[in-house]
């Protein structure tokens, strides 16, 4: 399963960002029909704005990405420190590229979610955007994610739920799981609502076509 992931994404690098900001008309169109025609540019900017402006502790975003949706805002935290970690070496590579265009000092590192190299709440601030609907062993991901994170320091993230969109379910299920770009299973609203809270002070959710988004703290 984790090779048919790297695979997609090795894949689909070229037209990454492309899509998931609806830079062309067919990326719109692809948003519009498939995902209720939510912008995945303001997705990340309220998510991101719940990170407070002066935060000057650690952050870890997993997975990173292309960096595409936090480059801007990593800019500003100049007394943070930051690491991006991510599977592919790909999204790395233009990550770092975006980063250092944008002077944003970050570590970079290739690894799994579900065996993260850091030592027990090492971490102030987890983010986590577009990463849970790929991660092919949830329950490791969401237990290192949580065992990475101080007590008393915020989970924010966003990703695909089932049951909020007949189209997008369709979508996922017949066209993007079977690529590799989304692996099964995936949460509901309720599911996710009911999984956050038995760790976390739910203190934010929001569900924008089949895309929640929520920050908590952990208890």
């Amino acid at each position: 399963m984790s090779g048919k992931i790297k695979s997609a994404y090795r894949t689909s690098i070229s037209f990454y960002d492309e899509v998931l900001c609806g830079r062309t008309w067919r990326s719109k169109c692809y948003l519009s029909i498939f995902w209720g025609g939510i912008n995945d540019i303001d997705i990340a900017e309220r998510l991101l704005q719940k990170i407070p402006k002066n935060f000057n502790g650690k952050l870890l975003d997993v997975p990173v990405g292309t960096g595409i949706f936090t480059a801007d805002t990593y800019a500003h935290l100049k007394d943070a420190t930051i690491t991006g970690i991510d599977y592919s070496s790909e999204m790395l590579e233009k990550c770092e590229n975006l980063m250092s265009s944008r002077g944003v000092s970050i570590e970079l590192l290739q690894g799994d979610v579900g065996a993260l190299p850091f030592a027990d709440e090492d971490f102030d601030i987890l983010l986590s955007m577009n990463g849970f609907h790929v991660f092919p062993d949830k329950q490791k991901a969401y237990d290192e994610c949580h065992r990475v994170l101080k007590q008393g320091g915020l989970f924010l993230g966003c990703f695909f739920i089932r049951n909020e969109l007949k189209i997008s379910d369709c979508l996922v299920k017949n066209v993007l799981t079977k690529k590799g770009w989304f692996t099964p299973p995936f949460e509901s609203k309720e599911t996710l609502q009911n999984r956050l809270k038995k760790r976390y002070d739910l203190l934010w959710f929001r569900v924008d076509g089949a895309i929640a988004s929520f920050l908590c703290r952990k208890k």
